[in-house]
């Protein structure tokens, strides 16, 4: 991997395509004045397969979890949705995408975590990247023989196409007057349309109750099949959450997806999976707490990663855009998060894996999963160690 500065476009046609959020706040969030660029084997053997074995790794760890209810009561689910999760699992109910936070360095991808539920910047990392390219290589800044790890979009649309009967309706809702969301739900349904669905979009605030006990649209449409870009830690405390059940509507993400979008996930397959290479040490903060801070009490399995975790980073089992996040190097503050919204939370405890740094910036790898299969990448960088909502996405491409 490597960063090369490179000529950005005379025209970005951002408006042009709608992506109005290239710049925020002053600052760009998409930025092309660089490109990160790979090899393919370091693709496909370092990147994609590796991805794509995490996530059958992960399916592992909901079946394990989904059996117990203490484990279930460590991620956080509440207990009057345990079933619903659980069930959820047993019936089989297919997934459809999710993105993996990777720090890589050029050798061992490591999992940061995983954003299997709400993910976002799809349409970044699936649409924009890819014209990117195709204009790069037209005006000869990029050789003809460049590519792209991103098949997203149409993996997307084979994926509905599978899991849906033709001309199905489905239902895509985001909090409404949120740019950056209207444009990943409007990336999904773009993909739906192209798999041979009809889609619909709605304000999540405008989503109500038929008298029936079923959810409805604006227009009082019934809702089958709903797209939500609202995650499920946050249903399960909303009003709406115990109409979930009755309301027969099907889901996606389906609600076991909480498990694997939640943080509380690492500890399980570090337990599960302990010294796998794409894995960092991880632990539930309760459990680990005072051999952090003294040295004891011993437990094995943490005896086993002490030496990883004098640098390590905890986190809250659910947080966005790196909030209430803080890295401890040889016991003291190396960087914490100034935002501290998910104080609150329960907390992991997972081994530092340093960013590399490219011009003062440290790049994050997305790695997009659709269905069982890793099928796409895209990049965040941030002057900071800890990544952020404004920091900037970067476009990468294949030569060699």
């Amino acid at each position: 991997m490597e960063k090369i500065s490179l000529p950005p476009r005379a025209d970005q046609r951002e408006a042009e395509t709608g992506f109005t959020f290239a710049e925020m706040h002053g600052e760009p969030y998409w930025d092309e004045t660089s490109a990160y660029r790979f090899t393919l084997e370091e693709i496909e053997t370092r990147i994609e397969d590796p991805a794509t074995e995490l996530h059958a790794m992960c399916r592992e760890a909901v079946d394990r979890i989904t059996a117990s209810d203490e484990l279930m009561e460590r991620m956080g689910i509440p207990p009057g949705f345990h079933d619903m999760v659980a069930q959820s699992w047993r019936n089989g109910e297919p997934e459809l995408y999710g993105r993996m936070d990777l720090a890589y360095d050029g050798t061992d991808a490591k999992l940061l975590e995983y954003n299997a539920d709400t993910p976002t910047s799809l349409y970044e990392a699936a649409s924009f990247q890819w014209q990117w390219l195709e204009d790069q290589i037209a005006a000869g800044v990029l050789p003809e023989g460049a590519d792209q790890f991103n098949r997203i979009h149409e993996a997307l649309a084979e994926r509905f196409a599978e899991l849906f009967a033709p001309n199905t309706d489905l239902h895509f809702a985001a909090a409404g007057g949120n740019a950056e969301d209207y444009a990943t739900v409007e990336a999904m349904a773009w993909a739906a349309r192209e798999g041979g669905m009809g889609a619909h979009y709605t304000d999540l605030e405008k989503i109500g109750l038929t008298e029936e006990g079923q959810f409805s649209d604006a227009e009082d449409r019934v809702i089958g099949t709903l797209f939500k870009l609202y995650p499920w830690e946050d249903i399960f405390h909303d009003e709406f959450g115990a109409a979930i059940g009755p309301s027969g509507c099907r889901f996606i993400e389906p609600p076991w997806k909480a498990l694997v979008s939640n943080k509380a996930i690492l500890p399980v397959l570090w337990e599960m999976f302990e010294g796998h290479p794409n894995l960092l040490p991880a632990f539930f903060l309760d459990d680990v707490g005072g051999a952090l801070r003294d040295g004891s009490p011993s437990v094995p399995l943490f005896d086993r990663a002490r030496d990883a975790l004098k640098s390590h980073v905890v986190k809250p089992i659910f947080s966005r855009e790196g909030s209430s996040i803080d890295i401890i190097e040889n016991g003291r503050p190396l960087e914490v998060a100034t935002d501290r919204g998910y104080d609150n939370q329960p907390k992991i405890v997972q081994a530092y894996a340093p960013l590399p740094v490219f011009d003062g910036f440290r790049p994050v790898l997305g790695a997009w999963v659709v269905g069982p299969t890793c099928v796409g990448l895209g990049i965040r960088e941030d002057r900071a160690r800890i990544t952020q909502d404004l920091s900037r996405f970067k476009p990468h491409f294949i030569e060699g």
